[in-house]
């Protein structure tokens, strides 16, 4: 059986996300896990983090790779990150979904092919507008 290096990962900086809800790990988890839900992605396990005195970070382990959120609620940013390997799952459709949820003022994303030779740096134009 042949198997495919070929993957996708896109990372997402997000600015003027609301403190409270940047601050809450278990909220996060949550909406982390509808995320990946949302692109068809497998579940494995959740690890969630609540920092003192503000931040959270949340690492969903899939089984096509991965989705993580590391906050600065303080700075009212997010630093997001999807990687699944295969033609099946689209990390885009979970990073979308999290951009939804957290009604950033601004963000802006990289996506990265993987796994085919030399790294493919794609800037999603969809991506590069501010939410009002």
């Amino acid at each position: 059986m042949e198997y495919s290096t070929f993957g996708r990962h896109v990372a997402v900086d997000t600015w003027g996300v609301d403190f409270e809800v940047l601050n809450n790990a278990d909220l996060l988890q949550a909406h982390m896990i509808e995320a990946a839900e949302a692109c068809g992605a497998t579940v494995m396990s959740v690890q969630a983090k609540q920092f003192e005195p503000q931040g959270a970070t949340v690492l969903v382990l899939l089984s096509e790779s991965h989705l993580s959120i590391h906050t600065y609620p303080e700075r009212g940013f997010a630093a997001i990150d999807c990687y699944t390997c295969g033609e099946t799952v689209d990390p885009q459709l979970a990073i979308d979904y999290l951009v939804t949820v957290l009604q950033p003022e601004k963000y802006f994303a990289k996506k990265l092919i993987r796994g085919l030779g030399e790294l493919e740096v794609v800037t999603p134009k969809v991506n590069q507008i501010e939410l009002v």
